[in-house]
């Protein structure tokens, strides 16, 4: 026996009767069973008294809240009893050896992995019966213990015999999160599926993929969401598994869970329906599908109801009253005698700069509702008070105000199509595509419409049908479009020759309409154009497109980009570095590559003087917040480096902080994010002071959000004399109210699971073209901004029943709280309040059907959701 110390006669002095007796029966069970070890005849007193120690120490772990009294009074005989371990060779050793493996949970030295080494040794009996918080430190060791031995390629049998019979005792006992945790750690994550059952396969599911965004490796990630897929289809869920097969980027597993819910039976057609909804809500490519499936199906994927549903949404919410861009700037609230008379002075400054303002202003906030106060009543009266360019964007501010309205819309833009002024018949063209943004069912009005004025020319009519092409197939991956048409453009030399300007056009049209798609053809012509271009082409303002363009078509596909980087590092062009960093970036979109944000930090560090130089820099700040989005700890690790940014590099890198943060927090005015900008926009640099301005209107896109309202009525009195600075101001005021506070521009939905690629690429040309403000967005090039219609959408809950007939259904909304490996079943809101629908949600908000009265076809409540009435009803409709 060891020796007492002066701590443990103060610990026996302070116990009650009950705990020095339990202390007495095991210093005399342990005495017992290390005195018989002369004695091999006498091996029953001993096995006796192992049994009795092992029903004490058993009886006290089965539930852990603090360390077992048995445990903590055989801390004093641990290494005595290993000692006596060594020397056994009775058969009572295997149970002297499962002992010693549950005391080395509190008492091994660290890293020694002593409890799963006595287990080893020890007996065959079940794992369970030594509790809970046992298996945990068992689960811990044999994860560090099994990749030792595979680096050394040793045999893990016993290993597997262990693991195989911890995963069913957690599974059993909802330890879900434990029992995948230990089978990725060992990688044998396919066994997980034989215990996935309709009972807990939702709490797995939900664990393993937020599991996912912290895997290192894609194709681990990958595999992880193949297995959340199939459990999802196998427990019936096929909205929740066609998100997964979304997220995975392969349009063969969307197209086996469209034909898997079309045989389902009696669902048949809500369940498909509302899978076309969700296509159609991420404008996910579904390619050779088209052919296959029918005419009803195809016109939700292209979504065709989308305007009359908005329509109905204004209504509810009594908001279909149009707006002046007066209205938004509220002049009136900042009227002082000092700012009526900057005002006056810079009225005369440049009256059509506040035309094309006014123009947007109007676009932005009456989008969607088919009805304004200036350009549909008013028509070419309001297109000439604007000034030769700014005629392209006044007319195409038309395709804003008729968004998703193909049928109304159509009709009102084709007039102007047949105007003689061809900056008037430009914008038309352009409406036309913002008007068809989204919408591509069997009435899809923008590729017949647009594809003859794709060979006019004029070139500004030739580049507005190109854009405007690329907007309205968005991310669908239309072949048509490629093969007989744009493709024909992305072209610098031989018959079919371009300038830079429509070539580049070409090429980011091409990159928005197979946006994360990879596809072949396309990559090997916008790489052709980039090694065919001189440097002065490369140069030129409207090369950054090109190089936007080919990133566009690697967004979200990881190391599928290398082949191209390479090419792209390996000639020495004064774009190269632009566009490989653009590449890189947009391929790991929303992944929170490690490596690569290290690269992005080490780009932006280093000291360039040459502005010729040091564009890809800019590429580089807003990259961080590209690979870092839709993750709120990685979000706020970049949050924070962007301040050591602010504070330590060169003025050329400090200019792109402001539009990182607005790419971190779209349509999402965190308060931190908004004060930063706030005082970024009184910078005395002009380019990062125009920037913060934008910025400030992308965060608070479509919220209303009356604290950025005051801070940009602040700034219109601050930057009156400065024409620029205004402009800006009075765009983001017109994305402040973007659809009266009804239309969000947020590229991350379907709770956080998705990023909407079309929606990125909008936000991404944007950005790109804020990067040289002064020859895009200020310059001539301002109609960019109208690429923003790619990733408009409704920010609505909307039931309806199976004929998409609104259907008012009690729901409750409120903050939306992650519940992945939490045990039992947690609250998933917080803060809720009760609604009928249709409802607004805000970013972060999440909504729950507030009773059982209807049942929805899908667990995400976002969007259109069709609802039916639930046979099984215990409430009463509300």
């Amino acid at each position: 026996m060891m020796p007492k110390t002066k701590e443990d006669e103060v610990e026996e002095d302070d116990m009650s009767e009950e705990d020095r007796k339990l202390k007495d029966t095991l210093d005399l069970l342990v005495t017992q069973v290390l005195k018989n070890f002369a004695q091999p005849k006498d091996e029953a007193l001993q096995k006796s008294a192992l049994d009795k120690l092992r029903d004490h120490v058993r009886s006290s772990t089965s539930s852990m809240t603090s360390v077992p009294k048995p445990l903590k009074f055989l801390r004093p005989h641990y290494k005595e009893m290993k000692i006596f371990f060594e020397k056994m060779t009775s058969p009572n050793k295997k149970l002297l050896s499962d002992i010693l493996s549950v005391l080395a949970m509190t008492m091994a030295e660290q890293n020694s992995r002593e409890s799963l080494k006595f287990k080893l040794m020890g007996s065959n009996e079940p794992l369970g019966s030594w509790g809970h918080e046992y298996i945990r430190n068992l689960s811990g060791e044999i994860g560090v213990e099994y990749n030792e031995r595979m680096k050394t390629e040793a045999k893990v049998t016993d290993l597997n015999k262990l693991i195989d019979e911890i995963v069913p005792f957690n599974m059993k006992h909802n330890a879900d999160a434990d029992a995948c945790d230990l089978l990725m750690e060992v990688d044998q994550l396919e066994k997980i599926k034989a215990h996935i059952t309709k009972d807990n396969h939702a709490r797995v599911c939900r664990y393993l993929l937020s599991c996912a965004d912290y895997l290192a490796d894609t194709e681990d990630r990958s595999n992880v969401m193949e297995i959340v897929c199939t459990a999802y289809k196998t427990s019936g869920q096929l909205c929740d598994a066609l998100r997964v097969a979304m997220k995975l980027n392969k349009p063969e597993l969307v197209k086996e869970i469209f034909a898997e819910s079309s045989a389902e039976g009696e669902d048949i057609g809500s369940i498909t329906k509302q899978l076309a909804l969700i296509v159609g809500t991420i404008k996910f490519p579904v390619g050779d599908m088209e052919d296959e499936i029918e005419d009803e199906l195809f016109d939700l994927i292209g979504n065709e109801p989308l305007s009359e549903l908005f329509t109905t949404l204004a209504r509810e919410l009594d908001v279909q009253d149009a707006k002046t861009p007066e209205d938004i700037y509220k002049t009136h609230l900042a009227d002082t005698v000092s700012n009526r008379l900057q005002r006056s002075r810079a009225s005369n400054v440049d009256s059509a700069r506040k035309n094309l303002a006014s123009s947007f202003v109007n676009g932005f906030v009456n989008a969607g509702f088919s009805t304004d106060k200036i350009i549909t009543p008013k028509g070419s009266e309001w297109i000439f008070k604007n000034k030769d360019h700014g005629m392209i964007s006044a007319a195409a501010s038309l395709g804003l105000v008729y968004l998703w309205n193909i049928n109304v819309g159509g009709n009102e833009i084709d007039k102007y199509t047949l105007s003689n002024q061809p900056n008037i018949k430009a914008g038309a063209i352009l409406a036309i595509g913002i008007c068809s943004a989204g919408i591509t069912g069997g009435m899809g009005m923008a590729l017949p419409l647009l594809q003859d004025y794709v060979e006019n020319d004029n070139l500004t009519v030739r580049m507005m049908a190109i854009l405007g092409l690329g907007i309205a197939y968005c991310g669908t991956g239309n072949k048509e479009l490629s093969e007989d048409l744009l493709l024909n453009y992305v072209n610098l030399e031989g018959e079919n020759k371009q300038t830079m300007e429509v070539a580049s056009m070409a090429c980011l049209a091409l990159g928005m309409v197979f946006a994360g798609t990879a596809d072949e053809k396309v990559t090997s012509a916008i790489l052709d154009v980039f090694l065919e271009s001189t440097d002065a082409q490369c140069e030129d303002s409207s090369a950054i497109y090109m190089a936007l363009g080919m990133g566009l078509l690697y967004l979200g596909r990881g190391d599928e980009c290398e082949a191209v980087t390479e090419a792209t590092t390996a000639t020495e062009k004064p774009i190269s570095k632009y566009l490989t960093l653009t590449v890189e970036t947009c391929a790991y979109a929303g992944t929170g590559n490690v490596l690569l944000i290290q690269k992005l930090l080490k780009a932006i560090s280093e000291h360039i003087e040459d502005e010729k130089l040091n564009k890809h820099q800019v590429v580089a700040v807003v990259g961080l917040a590209l690979v870092s989005m839709g993750e709120d700890l990685g979000k706020q690790m970049i949050v924070r480096s962007m301040d050591h940014i602010l504070q330590y590099a060169e003025v050329n890198v400090k200019r792109a902080v402001p539009l990182a943060f607005a790419l971190l927090s779209v349509s999402n005015p965190d308060v931190s994010i908004m004060d930063t900008l706030s005082k970024l926009s009184h910078d005395s640099d002009q380019q990062v002071s125009q920037n913060a301005v934008l910025a400030l209107g992308i965060i608070g896109a479509g919220t209303n959000n009356s604290r950025i309202a005051g801070l940009l009525r602040q700034l219109s009195s601050y930057y009156a004399r400065e024409s620029n600075h205004l402009f800006l101001v009075r765009i983001a005021q017109g994305l402040l109210h973007l659809g009266k506070g009804l239309i969000t521009l947020n590229p991350v939905l379907s709770d956080g699971l998705l990023v909407s690629n079309s929606a990125l690429a909008g936000l991404l040309i944007v950005l790109h073209s804020s990067f040289d403000m002064k020859n895009t967005l200020l310059g001539k090039r301002h109609y960019m901004l109208y690429c923003l219609a790619c990733g408009m959408r409704p920010r609505m809950l909307m039931t309806v029943d199976e004929k998409l007939k609104p259907v008012p259904v009690k729901v409750r909304v409120g903050q939306a709280v992650d519940t992945a490996g939490k045990a039992g079943k947690p609250k998933t809101i917080t803060g809720f309040q009760t609604h009928k629908t249709p409802v607004l949600l805000a970013h972060g908000e999440r909504a729950e059907l507030a009773s059982d009265y209807y049942k929805s076809m899908t667990n995400v409540l976002e969007g259109v959701v069709i609802v039916e009435k639930n046979p099984d009803a215990l409430d009463e409709e509300g």
